[in-house]
């Protein structure tokens, strides 16, 4: 398996505004969590229908302590942590969590597995070529 990319030009809006070329990933789709279930199912003894209530459960679990402010972590898989990003203040008496806290988010630390395979890197293609 390979992850395919595309060549993009992008203008740079900092300094001379001229074009400059990324290389940008191509997703192949989504992949949810029946089909995910599908395949747990044949390469192990549960049914889909199992395989499903257990990540309905996880995710249901996983929101109660992620909101209780607990780090979840999932071994094969990473942690997760909830952030939030917010206003600065010049005094710390003037902080209000209704007022300066602007959006919350999930920070995600991938296994120390999944790490090192991507830090050895991963194959790649480009977009149109016939390898892939």
């Amino acid at each position: 398996m390979a992850l395919r990319y595309r060549i993009t030009g992008r203008n740079n809006s900092i300094g001379k505004n001229n074009k400059q070329y990324i290389m940008q990933a191509v997703h192949k789709g989504v992949v949810n969590s029946e089909s995910i279930s599908a395949h747990i199912s044949r390469a192990t003894s549960l049914s889909e229908t199992d395989v499903l209530a257990v990540l309905h459960a996880l995710a249901s679990q996983m929101e109660r302590h992620l909101e209780d402010g607990r780090i979840v972590d999932l071994d094969y898989i990473g942690r997760f942590k909830i952030g939030f990003k917010g206003k600065a203040k010049d005094r710390p008496e003037d902080l209000s969590v209704q007022k300066d806290i602007q959006s919350f988010h999930i920070n995600y630390q991938p296994s120390v597995k999944l790490k090192r395979k991507l830090k050895a890197g991963i194959p790649t293609y480009k977009e149109g070529s016939r390898r892939g």
